[in-house]
């Protein structure tokens, strides 16, 4: 492992979450293929070698995350007892939210019938979805995205990676 690499494997680890590859390249003073050459190097030899940690990157970030063959022990040490998975309602909303991108809460109440306030309130303060600017009309509701978190969570690199709608379900949205 380079030099490059094994600092970029340090500012990972240190930071805990997605850092922006511009960030990365910035302060490593590298290019962009530098950065993703390490990037690469360094994914390789987390996988290779059968280690507790995986490179995790999206189109603009990249982050240490558990190995998913780990995924349960370490749930199993560091989860709290009152963990609660997502609710149904939770689970609706955060669909519609990926799938329609950028969304109001309106038009999410439209889709699903019933408030969802709980639920949005919820899923920002997991960090799954976030603000992502506000609709160009009266009142100018908020507009919901998913986040890096959401795409971890769900075991995705991008958006892409979304399994496609049944033809049902877009005839009734």
């Amino acid at each position: 492992m380079d030099r490059i690499t094994s600092k970029l494997e340090s500012i990972l680890f240190v930071a805990g979450e997605p850092v922006p590859l511009a960030e990365l390249a910035r302060g490593l003073m590298v290019t962009d293929g530098e950065l993703k050459q390490a990037l690469a190097e360094l994914s390789l030899a987390y996988e290779s070698e059968g280690r507790g940690l995986r490179l995790f990157c999206t189109g603009d970030t990249a982050q240490l995350t558990t190995a998913p063959e780990n995924a349960e022990a370490v749930e199993a040490v560091l989860t709290p007892l009152q963990h609660k998975s997502l609710s149904n309602s939770m689970l609706e909303t955060l669909a519609i939210i990926a799938y329609r991108q950028p969304v109001t809460r309106g038009e999410i109440e439209e889709i699903r019938g019933v408030r969802c306030e709980y639920a949005v309130e919820r899923l920002l303060k997991l960090n799954l979805i976030e603000v992502a600017g506000r609709k160009d009309v009266p009142g100018r509701p908020m507009l919901l995205k998913t986040t890096d978190t959401f795409l971890h969570k769900f075991d995705l690199n991008s958006l892409e990676g979304l399994p496609a709608l049944p033809r049902e379900v877009i005839k009734t949205v």
